[in-house]
Protein backbone atom coordinates (compact mmCIF):
# COMPACT_ATOMS: atom_id res chain seq x y z
CA UNK A 1 0.00 0.00 0.00
CA UNK A 2 1.21 3.52 -0.80
CA UNK A 3 1.93 6.10 1.85
CA UNK A 4 -0.72 8.67 2.66
CA UNK A 5 0.34 12.10 1.36
CA UNK A 6 1.48 14.62 3.97
CA UNK A 7 -1.40 16.98 3.11
CA UNK A 8 -3.92 14.24 3.89
CA UNK A 9 -2.25 13.64 7.25
CA UNK A 10 -2.51 17.37 7.95
CA UNK A 11 -6.17 17.51 6.94
CA UNK A 12 -6.94 14.54 9.20
CA UNK A 13 -5.07 16.16 12.08
CA UNK A 14 -6.91 19.47 11.67
CA UNK A 15 -10.25 17.69 11.38
CA UNK A 16 -9.58 15.76 14.58
CA UNK A 17 -8.47 18.93 16.36
CA UNK A 18 -11.60 20.80 15.25
CA UNK A 19 -13.79 17.93 16.47
CA UNK A 20 -11.95 17.81 19.77
CA UNK A 21 -12.44 21.56 20.30
CA UNK A 22 -16.16 21.22 19.58
CA UNK A 23 -16.55 18.38 22.09
CA UNK A 24 -14.49 20.32 24.64
CA UNK A 25 -16.60 23.46 24.25
CA UNK A 26 -19.92 21.60 24.51
CA UNK A 27 -18.93 19.49 27.51
CA UNK A 28 -17.34 22.45 29.29
CA UNK A 29 -20.54 24.44 28.91
CA UNK A 30 -22.63 21.55 30.21
CA UNK A 31 -20.32 20.98 33.18
CA UNK A 32 -20.17 24.66 34.13
CA UNK A 33 -23.95 25.06 33.95
CA UNK A 34 -24.43 21.78 35.89
CA UNK A 35 -26.32 20.18 32.99
CA UNK A 36 -23.73 17.45 33.58
CA UNK A 37 -23.91 16.89 37.32
CA UNK A 38 -20.80 16.53 39.50
CA UNK A 39 -19.79 12.88 39.67
CA UNK A 40 -21.59 11.88 36.45
CA UNK A 41 -19.70 9.24 34.42
CA UNK A 42 -18.53 10.28 30.96
CA UNK A 43 -18.36 7.21 28.73
CA UNK A 44 -16.08 7.72 25.71
CA UNK A 45 -18.06 5.30 23.54
CA UNK A 46 -21.38 6.98 24.30
CA UNK A 47 -19.85 10.41 23.71
CA UNK A 48 -18.39 9.27 20.40
CA UNK A 49 -21.85 8.11 19.35
CA UNK A 50 -23.43 11.36 20.54
CA UNK A 51 -20.99 13.59 18.65
CA UNK A 52 -20.71 11.30 15.65
CA UNK A 53 -16.94 10.93 15.72
CA UNK A 54 -14.23 8.50 16.77
CA UNK A 55 -13.03 8.11 20.34
CA UNK A 56 -9.71 9.85 19.67
CA UNK A 57 -11.02 13.47 19.62
CA UNK A 58 -13.33 12.58 22.53
CA UNK A 59 -10.31 11.47 24.53
CA UNK A 60 -8.42 14.65 23.62
CA UNK A 61 -11.34 16.78 24.80
CA UNK A 62 -11.54 14.89 28.10
CA UNK A 63 -7.81 15.34 28.67
CA UNK A 64 -8.25 19.12 28.21
CA UNK A 65 -11.19 19.14 30.61
CA UNK A 66 -9.11 17.20 33.11
CA UNK A 67 -6.37 19.84 32.86
CA UNK A 68 -9.07 22.44 33.64
CA UNK A 69 -10.06 20.48 36.76
CA UNK A 70 -13.55 19.84 35.39
CA UNK A 71 -13.31 16.07 34.96
CA UNK A 72 -11.42 13.31 36.74
CA UNK A 73 -9.76 10.57 34.69
CA UNK A 74 -9.46 7.49 36.89
CA UNK A 75 -6.86 4.72 36.74
CA UNK A 76 -9.39 2.25 35.26
CA UNK A 77 -9.77 4.61 32.26
CA UNK A 78 -13.21 5.75 33.36
CA UNK A 79 -13.92 9.47 33.51
CA UNK A 80 -16.22 11.43 35.82
CA UNK A 81 -17.38 15.01 36.00
CA UNK A 82 -15.26 16.40 38.84
CA UNK A 83 -17.14 16.64 42.14
CA UNK A 84 -17.59 20.01 43.84
CA UNK A 85 -15.59 19.86 47.05
CA UNK A 86 -17.83 21.66 49.54
CA UNK A 87 -15.68 20.48 52.44
CA UNK A 88 -12.74 22.28 50.86
CA UNK A 89 -14.68 25.50 50.24
CA UNK A 90 -12.98 27.46 53.07
CA UNK A 91 -9.53 26.62 51.65
CA UNK A 92 -10.73 27.52 48.16
CA UNK A 93 -11.90 30.94 49.37
CA UNK A 94 -8.62 31.44 51.21
CA UNK A 95 -6.66 30.89 48.00
CA UNK A 96 -9.10 32.97 45.95
CA UNK A 97 -8.82 35.87 48.38
CA UNK A 98 -5.03 35.88 48.23
CA UNK A 99 -4.87 35.83 44.43
CA UNK A 100 -7.73 38.30 44.03
CA UNK A 101 -6.01 40.79 46.31
CA UNK A 102 -2.47 40.48 44.94
CA UNK A 103 -3.68 40.77 41.35
CA UNK A 104 -5.76 43.83 42.23
CA UNK A 105 -2.76 45.44 43.92
CA UNK A 106 -0.56 44.81 40.89
CA UNK A 107 -3.24 46.10 38.52
CA UNK A 108 -3.43 49.35 40.48
CA UNK A 109 0.31 49.78 39.99
CA UNK A 110 0.73 48.77 36.35
CA UNK A 111 -2.62 49.31 34.57
CA UNK A 112 -2.81 51.14 31.27
CA UNK A 113 -5.67 53.03 29.67
CA UNK A 114 -6.23 50.04 27.41
CA UNK A 115 -6.61 47.81 30.48
CA UNK A 116 -9.15 50.18 32.01
CA UNK A 117 -11.15 50.35 28.80
CA UNK A 118 -11.33 46.55 28.66
CA UNK A 119 -12.48 46.35 32.29
CA UNK A 120 -15.26 48.84 31.61
CA UNK A 121 -16.42 46.91 28.55
CA UNK A 122 -16.51 43.65 30.48
CA UNK A 123 -18.31 45.05 33.51
CA UNK A 124 -21.06 46.36 31.23
CA UNK A 125 -21.27 42.93 29.59
CA UNK A 126 -21.66 41.35 33.03
CA UNK A 127 -24.48 43.72 33.93
CA UNK A 128 -26.23 42.94 30.65
CA UNK A 129 -25.97 39.21 31.34
CA UNK A 130 -27.52 39.80 34.77
CA UNK A 131 -30.44 41.67 33.25
CA UNK A 132 -31.00 38.80 30.83
CA UNK A 133 -30.73 36.17 33.59
CA UNK A 134 -28.15 34.38 31.44
CA UNK A 135 -26.25 32.36 34.02
CA UNK A 136 -23.55 31.05 31.73
CA UNK A 137 -22.84 34.51 30.35
CA UNK A 138 -22.88 35.94 33.88
CA UNK A 139 -20.19 33.54 35.06
CA UNK A 140 -18.19 33.98 31.83
CA UNK A 141 -18.20 37.79 31.88
CA UNK A 142 -17.52 37.84 35.62
CA UNK A 143 -14.46 35.67 35.02
CA UNK A 144 -13.34 37.80 32.07
CA UNK A 145 -13.66 40.99 34.12
CA UNK A 146 -11.52 39.64 36.95
CA UNK A 147 -8.98 38.24 34.50
CA UNK A 148 -8.74 41.69 32.89
CA UNK A 149 -7.67 43.00 36.31
CA UNK A 150 -5.16 40.18 36.72
CA UNK A 151 -3.70 40.72 33.26
CA UNK A 152 -3.32 44.43 34.02
CA UNK A 153 -1.00 43.37 36.86
CA UNK A 154 1.54 42.05 34.34
CA UNK A 155 2.32 38.84 36.27
CA UNK A 156 1.30 35.90 34.06
CA UNK A 157 2.01 33.32 36.76
CA UNK A 158 -0.35 34.89 39.28
CA UNK A 159 -2.92 35.55 36.54
CA UNK A 160 -2.83 31.93 35.38
CA UNK A 161 -3.33 30.56 38.90
CA UNK A 162 -6.13 33.05 39.48
CA UNK A 163 -7.85 32.01 36.24
CA UNK A 164 -7.82 28.37 37.31
CA UNK A 165 -9.50 29.25 40.61
CA UNK A 166 -12.09 31.38 38.84
CA UNK A 167 -12.91 28.48 36.52
CA UNK A 168 -13.34 26.13 39.47
CA UNK A 169 -15.62 28.67 41.14
CA UNK A 170 -17.94 29.03 38.13
CA UNK A 171 -19.86 25.88 39.08
CA UNK A 172 -20.27 27.18 42.62
CA UNK A 173 -21.72 30.38 41.17
CA UNK A 174 -24.21 28.39 39.09
CA UNK A 175 -25.31 26.46 42.16
CA UNK A 176 -26.75 29.60 43.71
CA UNK A 177 -27.43 32.04 40.85
CA UNK A 178 -31.17 31.46 41.12
CA UNK A 179 -31.04 32.20 44.84
CA UNK A 180 -28.95 35.33 44.33
CA UNK A 181 -31.27 36.66 41.65
CA UNK A 182 -34.40 36.11 43.74
CA UNK A 183 -32.91 37.53 46.93
CA UNK A 184 -30.22 39.98 45.83
CA UNK A 185 -30.76 41.00 42.22
CA UNK A 186 -29.98 44.61 43.03
CA UNK A 187 -26.75 43.52 44.69
CA UNK A 188 -25.67 41.60 41.61
CA UNK A 189 -26.34 44.47 39.24
CA UNK A 190 -24.65 47.04 41.46
CA UNK A 191 -21.57 45.09 42.42
CA UNK A 192 -18.17 46.25 43.57
CA UNK A 193 -16.86 45.97 40.03
CA UNK A 194 -17.16 49.68 39.28
CA UNK A 195 -15.50 50.62 42.57
CA UNK A 196 -12.67 48.23 41.78
CA UNK A 197 -12.15 49.88 38.40
CA UNK A 198 -12.10 53.30 40.08
CA UNK A 199 -9.44 52.19 42.56
CA UNK A 200 -7.30 50.66 39.80
CA UNK A 201 -7.70 53.82 37.69
CA UNK A 202 -6.60 55.97 40.63
CA UNK A 203 -3.66 53.62 41.23
CA UNK A 204 -4.80 53.33 44.83
CA UNK A 205 -3.15 50.04 45.76
CA UNK A 206 -4.59 49.79 49.27
CA UNK A 207 -8.14 50.56 48.15
CA UNK A 208 -7.89 48.02 45.34
CA UNK A 209 -6.74 45.46 47.90
CA UNK A 210 -9.58 46.33 50.29
CA UNK A 211 -12.23 46.07 47.59
CA UNK A 212 -10.85 42.78 46.28
CA UNK A 213 -11.01 41.33 49.79
CA UNK A 214 -14.54 42.66 50.26
CA UNK A 215 -15.54 41.05 46.97
CA UNK A 216 -14.24 37.67 48.14
CA UNK A 217 -16.17 37.97 51.39
CA UNK A 218 -19.36 38.75 49.48
CA UNK A 219 -18.88 35.62 47.37
CA UNK A 220 -18.26 33.53 50.48
CA UNK A 221 -21.18 34.96 52.44
CA UNK A 222 -23.57 34.68 49.50
CA UNK A 223 -22.78 31.01 49.01
CA UNK A 224 -23.13 30.27 52.71
CA UNK A 225 -26.56 31.97 52.73
CA UNK A 226 -27.51 29.80 49.77
CA UNK A 227 -26.50 26.64 51.65
CA UNK A 228 -28.47 27.67 54.72
CA UNK A 229 -31.53 28.51 52.60
CA UNK A 230 -31.39 25.15 50.83
CA UNK A 231 -31.07 23.37 54.18
CA UNK A 232 -34.18 25.09 55.54
CA UNK A 233 -36.15 24.43 52.34
CA UNK A 234 -35.25 20.76 52.27
CA UNK A 235 -36.14 20.12 55.92
CA UNK A 236 -39.29 22.16 56.39
CA UNK A 237 -42.19 20.04 57.70
CA UNK A 238 -45.83 21.02 58.14
CA UNK A 239 -46.87 19.36 61.37
CA UNK A 240 -50.03 21.45 61.84
CA UNK A 241 -52.35 18.72 60.65
CA UNK A 242 -50.72 16.23 63.01
CA UNK A 243 -51.19 18.50 66.00
CA UNK A 244 -54.98 18.86 65.68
Amino acid sequence: MGEIPDEEHEQARQSRGSGSRHVYDVLKREILTLALAPGKPLDETLLAHRFGMSRSPIREALVRLSADGLVEMLTNRSTLVAPIDLAGFPRYVEALDFLQRINARLAARFRTETDLSRMETLVRAFDEACRNFDHLEMSATNRDFHMAIAEAGRNPYLARSYGQLLDEGRRILHLHFDYLQSAETEGILHSDHYDMIAAVRAQDVEEADRLAHKHTLQFHDGFMRFLRARYEDDFRFDLTSRMT
